[in-house]
């Protein structure tokens, strides 16, 4: 017997000014000119499928240096502002569903997988996915429709780009579905779910390939 078709959501995080301003915190990996018009067209996809869209921003507590409610660059950015939602979803920690009533919502309307984008990779994306999966939901990443920034601390320096690749690599492992905005719209209008992978082959495949 044929498996059921996703019952999707389209989840798009923290897509604000914030990431969009100068001095604040710039997306670099993929380009924002890149990245942006991809949220868009998942939104504009989802809607035309009748996907629900789930909008989530981020509120910083009181005194935090960024994402302060009520200041611009915390708003969202026209492009998600400007488009239909289903529901929004605002957040004070780095998941999606921590605080907020997400889960319920998407209990309630019996959403079995997930489809996430926007912003950052290695973080509000990151946390949204892992918890995601631990609560029993299919989830998916669309690459190029989130993007990461370079951190360079006491534990080291990484770039945008290895950040936003790395992360994309261990979620395709067993966490998410990886897949770029065209492939996901392609899904969605055929209601199929996105190719997955595993742990155990991504590993095996690393062990075969020559070393550089």
């Amino acid at each position: 017997m044929p498996s059921q078709p996703p019952k999707r959501a389209l989840v798009v995080i923290d897509v604000q000014n914030e990431y969009f301003e100068r001095g604040c915190l710039p997306i670099e990996h993929p380009p924002r000119t890149r990245t942006l018009p991809n949220v868009a067209a998942a939104m504009d996809a989802a809607r035309q499928a009748a996907v629900p869209v789930v909008v989530v921003q981020h509120h910083a507590a009181k005194g935090a240096p960024l994402f302060q409610p009520g200041t611009h660059a915390a708003e969202l950015h026209e492009a998600v502002a400007g488009r239909p939602r289903d529901h929004l979803v605002t957040k004070a920690f780095p998941s999606a569903f921590a605080g907020t009533d997400l889960a319920e919502w998407l209990a309630a309307r019996h959403i079995d997988t997930l489809s996430v984008a926007g912003y950052m990779t290695q973080h509000c994306v990151a946390s949204t996915i892992f918890e995601g999966m631990h609560r029993g939901f299919t989830m998916e990443f669309l690459h190029d429709a989130s993007g990461a920034l370079s951190y360079a601390n006491a534990a080291g320096r990484a770039s945008a780009e290895d950040i936003h690749r790395v992360l994309s690599v261990v979620f395709h492992s067993s966490f998410a579905a990886v897949a770029s905005t065209a492939a996901w719209v392609e899904a969605v209008q055929q209601h199929q779910p996105l190719p997955r992978d595993n742990l155990v082959l991504s590993n095996r495949r690393a062990l075969e390939m020559p070393a550089r």
